[in-house]
């Protein structure tokens, strides 16, 4: 039967750096049963950064970048020897752990979940995406920009849900661009620029280097070392190469 698992044996190529990009599953259907606020709710991206955070622990990769339900994870040192079954397999698995688990010790869904008699599991998928350096800034540039899309698009939608339908605003917004989803929003006295960071942006985690004090007791003298620590940007910049080699994630 080994002979029938085609899929064991795909690997990223040797000594590529790659991206994992991990997506809750029917999110939009998990998000009315757990009374989520819209269009962004502080406690669920919390608990999703929470998720990120115990990943870089377990896996210490280089950059995590999230927003909406989505994860993207750059990993310079790729585990399982590259196979691609078992990073897919193994991300999208401890997502679900990793998330259900923050979801039941939350106060706040905690009491939500006890009232629901047909609260289902919670699931993400996963997708491998190898790519080179300049690929790699595109990527998260353009999954920023994504995450700028739907802050104005989400925006849109619920200032229009106070004058039309459902139906009718979803229509309304079809094909729009972000200008003129940013106009739609500003002539309702809505500036977007008002809104935080990290809903126009996404968060990102990675590690910064701290400075740790201590003694030593043979020399009678403090000494103070250094050592990196994985840290939370809720105020990201727009992504560009120098974001990048400022952060010692990538090298000229």
């Amino acid at each position: 039967m080994k002979d029938s698992e085609i899929y064991s044996n795909l690997r990223v190529p040797q000594g590529s750096r790659i991206i994992v990009r991990v997506d809750g599953r029917s999110f939009s259907k998990l998000a009315p049963r757990l009374e989520l606020e819209k269009p962004y709710d502080l406690d669920f991206v919390r608990i999703l950064v929470y998720c990120c955070r115990d990943f870089f622990t377990e896996f210490s990769p280089s950059f995590i970048y999230t927003f909406s339900d989505e994860v993207n994870i750059l990993l310079d040192e790729v585990p399982f020897s590259g196979r691609v079954e078992k990073l897919n397999s193994v991300f999208a698995s401890f997502f679900a752990g990793s998330f259900t688990r923050e979801i039941c010790q939350s106060d706040r869904f905690s009491r939500i979940l006890e009232k629901s008699e047909d609260f289902k599991p919670i699931s993400f998928d996963s997708r491998v995406i190898p790519l080179d350096t300049d690929g790699m800034i595109e990527y998260f540039k353009e999954r920023q920009d994504e995450a700028w899309r739907n802050c104005l698009n989400g925006y849109a939608y619920w200032t229009l849900l106070e004058e039309y339908g459902k139906k009718e605003a979803a229509l309304f917004l079809k094909g729009k661009k972000k200008q003129e989803l940013h106009d739609l929003l500003f002539d309702r006295n809505i500036n977007i620029m008002d809104f935080p960071l990290w809903q126009r942006r996404g968060v990102a985690i990675y590690r910064e280097k701290v400075s740790v004090e201590g003694y030593n007791p043979i020399k009678q003298e403090k000494v103070v070392s250094h050592r990196w620590k994985p840290h939370v940007d809720w105020e990201l910049p727009l992504f560009n190469r120098e974001f990048f080699l400022s952060k010692d994630i990538i090298t000229e």
